[in-house]
């Protein structure tokens, strides 16, 4: 059971353990926003099970550059749809190859399905007379911050707002 965790400016900061959380709460650090799942039965208390919790004071968090270009990612980003037909991906394909200068970033990687990975192998977009269905960009956002939110509960959307999308 995992459980969400706000600052107290109500953005998405982490996601921790339900006993993590209950201990947070219990120590008087945060403040439960909403319960989900069986009651945490103690030995004198029954507890609600906490789904999102507040942190009671601000947490100043360092400010982050972007986030590292992975696989996981990249087909995360792209909705593991691939990036010239559209069809399922489970490959990663660099726009501009790598023997040809290409980096590993999020604008020069794309979700790609075998099929056109291995069509497209060390030639350009030009070569083959293909074209992008999007623009690759960064993601930016709390949930690719917070690893966790990729799978967010139910629970937990109308405190992610805009981050969810």
């Amino acid at each position: 059971m995992r459980t969400l965790v706000l600052n107290a400016g109500y953005e998405p900061l982490a996601v921790v353990t339900f006993k993590r959380a209950l201990v947070l709460v219990l120590t008087g650090k945060a403040s439960v926003l909403a319960e989900s799942g069986d009651p945490v039965v103690g030995p004198t208390d029954v507890f609600g099970r906490p789904s999102v919790i507040l942190l009671n004071r601000y947490v100043n968090i360092p400010y982050r550059e972007g986030t590292v270009a992975t696989r996981r990612g990249v087909l995360r980003r792209d909705g593991h749809s691939c990036a010239y037909c559209g069809k399922q991906a489970s490959t990663v394909d660099h726009v501009v190859p790598k023997s040809r200068g290409g980096e590993d970033s999020w604008e020069n990687l794309v979700a790609c399905c075998l099929r056109c990975n291995n069509h497209k192998g060390d030639k350009t977009l030009n070569q083959l007379g293909w074209k992008l269905r999007f623009t690759p960009r960064p993601p930016r956002g709390a949930r690719w911050q917070i690893r966790e939110l990729e799978q967010p509960a139910a629970q937990w959307n109308p405190f992610l707002g805009d981050t969810a999308a």
